[in-house]
């Protein structure tokens, strides 16, 4: 089994690069699923939901499927000379997949919650739609993106079914935390097992925590400050 810190630099990388990846992806996909109003939105609502119901191995086939060295998305990839199967690069995707449905569902919640008569007034006003996008919907929908991205970095710091089928378990480039878990239960290191057991849910924790100060934050700037004398009640309306 590769060093704790070798695991640990490996489930770091994996995870912020999933994460980093999906952030465009996740606002591309809010901003469908928030403003859109066609016979495509239903369906497209099932295609980043079932990464969140079906079983993580199911998910990971797939993806060996479509992205393994015979499958079509492969094969494109091929010439290039890019590999996903038993690659970083598929530990990454695996990842970005699994973590999909937490990354887009909290940030498409917070824009469908934006005033419609904001980026209409915009519009009157003769901003482009990039301009409203930067100025209007991503402040405001700024608390739904830190969650998801937060969930989603914790999602595939716990990743593992999809992982261990598209990526494979090797030490030092794809064996994350979880597949280093599971190695040493079935090599029987039992201490070892606790001890990166203990490391994945202090991990765990503080991502919570960080969730949490995030959110409360988010919630005191939004509320504004509280008046107390009738001046200041005053001075606000």
């Amino acid at each position: 089994m590769a060093g704790l810190w070798d695991i640990l630099r490996v489930s770091l990388l994996v995870s912020t690069g999933a994460t980093l990846l999906l952030i465009p992806i996740a606002l591309l996909l809010a901003r469908l699923l928030s403003r859109g109003r066609g016979w495509w939105k239903r369906p497209l609502e099932v295609l980043i939901t079932l990464p969140l119901v079906l079983p993580p191995t199911v998910t990971g086939f797939l993806l060996l499927v479509l992205f393994g060295r015979y499958g079509p998305f492969g094969r494109l990839l091929a010439p290039l000379g890019l590999e996903v199967a038993f690659t970083a690069g598929g530990a990454v995707l695996a990842c970005m997949v699994v973590a999909l449905p937490l990354a887009v569902r909290p940030l498409a919640v917070a824009m469908s919650q934006i005033d419609p008569s904001l980026p209409k007034a915009a519009r009157t006003l003769g901003a482009s739609e990039w301009r409203i996008f930067w100025d209007i919907t991503l402040p405001l929908s700024l608390r739904g993106l830190v969650a998801g991205v937060l969930l989603a970095f914790a999602r595939s710091l716990g990743e593992f079914g999809a992982t261990i089928i598209v990526a494979g378990n090797i030490p030092g480039i794809t064996q994350t935390l979880p597949l280093a878990i599971y190695t040493a239960v079935t090599t029987g290191r039992e201490q070892s097992a606790l001890l990166l057991t203990l490391v994945s849910v202090g991990l765990a924790v503080l991502l919570v925590l960080i969730l949490a100060r995030v959110e409360g934050s988010m919630l005191a700037i939004s509320a504004g400050p509280i008046p107390h004398t009738p001046e200041e009640t005053e001075k606000t309306r």
